[in-house]
């Protein structure tokens, strides 16, 4: 009799868990409507419209923001904009997921090169060295991008003529 308040608790407390657990998707299984979207941002961006591809692909991150190939696909997108910055965020929220994913970190490490960030990208290469266990492509990739460098930035001069003094005219 001592037991039955206890015991009476501890199989409330374990139906709640496991009905709570039973409801829950696996991490590796993703929305269809956010594959449905990423599909539809992957042929935008292929046809050249980038903010069309952008918006779709964020949209899929609203449906199922552990869409990591939503977050890789939005930092092409960027890349192809010219938005480094934007693509290495993008690139580092995929990694959060996974963070063995060698797209994303050669994708991250060619914005770092473009941004300038050399070392950091090296450090992104050596951690998919580490991944390879033979050369794979995006070893090649990311250090064929290294040994290039960042892209001269074009810094336009402005010529600029002096005006001429005025001085005022003193009066007698």
């Amino acid at each position: 009799m001592r037991y039955t308040p206890a015991t009476c608790a501890l199989a409330l407390v374990l139906a709640c868990v496991s009905s709570a657990v039973s409801g829950q998707r696996p991490d590796a299984e993703i929305s269809p409507q956010s594959l449905a979207l990423l599909q539809e941002g992957q042929a935008l961006a292929a046809a050249g419209n980038l903010q069309g591809a952008n918006d779709a692909l964020e949209s899929a991150l609203v449906a199922d923001p552990r869409n990591r190939q939503a977050y890789v696909a939005l930092a092409g997108v960027a890349k192809k904009q010219d938005l480094n910055g934007k693509a290495i965020r993008f690139y580092r929220e995929a990694l959060k997921i996974d963070p063995n994913d060698l797209n994303a970190l050669a994708g991250q490490g060619e914005a770092m090169v473009a941004k300038g960030a050399v070392e950091k990208a090296r450090e992104n290469l050596a951690r998919i060295e580490k991944l390879c266990v033979t050369r794979c492509a995006e070893q090649s990739q990311l250090a064929a991008a290294i040994e290039k460098g960042p892209a001269p930035t074009m810094l336009t001069v402005k010529s600029v003529t002096p005006k001429p003094v005025v001085t005022p005219k003193e009066s007698n």
